[in-house]
């Protein structure tokens, strides 16, 4: 009986979720004039994508330098999250991130930003490693919330309000 459930253990362990998916979710806070979300990604996919890119070792779950991680967070969003509100190009800011469960949470800002009319997002996370890669974006502007999905290799994502 142990041998079954040790083989049954191991065949469930072996196998990648089905389906490979972040979710950004995005709100215009119009008092403070900021553009602010967070982004969900599993945290093996994203782990083997920075392996892959920093060629070393990186443990999202129990990092042991925070402010490396950030870093190489914050490199790795900036070449493949970006934002164009009313067709200018928008810098962020990361504030940080955690782990939950299966995934993790990308916290990221964009200051001093304009009511939003038009909005570009560029999603290209995780296509360079996941084929089957799709990215959702949720955005909430005056109480008004739309949402895109976009599949490798669509990358833009195009709101109006």
């Amino acid at each position: 009986m142990k041998k079954i459930f040790l083989l049954i253990l191991f065949f469930a362990f072996s196998f990648k979720h089905p389906f490979y998916l972040s979710v950004c979710d995005l709100k215009y806070n119009a008092k403070e004039k900021t553009l602010q979300g967070s982004v969900k990604i599993f945290t093996n996919d994203l782990e083997d994508a920075l392996r892959k890119l920093e060629n070393k070792p990186i443990d999202l779950i129990n990092p042991k330098d925070t402010a490396a991680i950030n870093k190489i967070l914050f490199n790795y969003l900036q070449n493949r999250l970006r934002f164009k509100i009313n067709g200018k190009p928008q810098t962020y800011t990361l504030l940080g991130f955690e782990h939950e469960q299966e995934a993790v949470w990308i916290y990221i800002e964009i200051a001093k930003c304009p009511l939003p009319k038009k909005v570009e997002i560029e999603n290209s996370l995780l296509y360079d490693f996941i084929s089957s890669q799709s990215n959702i974006v949720h955005l909430e502007v005056n109480g008004k919330r739309k949402s895109l999905k976009a599949d490798c290799p669509e990358k833009v994502l195009r709101f109006e309000f």
